[in-house]
């Protein structure tokens, strides 16, 4: 499956309507993201179950905004609309396919009980 470009109009739906996207914050002038798209492309082909999406941040510069994309390229991964997974930099291949790897073993019940557990320490005690 080839990459799907998102923008600030489409990215919920894109996120949302699927079980796994991961999520490339790129620009056309950036050397590193530009040698990290065939380590991203090549994945995507090899991971059809996972959409694989690329967020233009010279053109999306709301959608970088809002979740804080202050280096790039910046990989985010999302997992039943969560976010498990974001960091900078361009990672080689082989990193790539043991990050994908990690996120589709998670155990989400598991990461959303401690998101729970997370926000009741949060909230102010009644």
């Amino acid at each position: 499956m080839a990459t799907v470009e998102v923008t600030q109009e489409n990215f919920n739906q894109v996120v949302n309507g699927n079980n796994m996207v991961i999520v490339d914050f790129w620009a056309p002038w950036c050397g590193p993201c530009r040698s990290f798209a065939p380590a991203y492309e090549a994945a995507s082909e090899k991971h059809p179950d996972v959409v694989f999406a690329k967020v233009n941040t010279e053109e999306q510069q709301a959608l970088a905004g809002y979740f804080q994309i202050r280096s790039i390229p910046t990989l985010m991964i999302f997992r039943d609309k969560i976010i498990i997974f974001a960091q900078p930099g361009a990672l080689p291949a082989a990193a790539l396919e043991q990050v994908i790897e990690k996120a589709k073993a998670l155990d989400m019940d598991e990461v959303r009980r401690e998101i729970a557990a997370e926000q009741n320490r949060q909230a102010p005690a009644g």
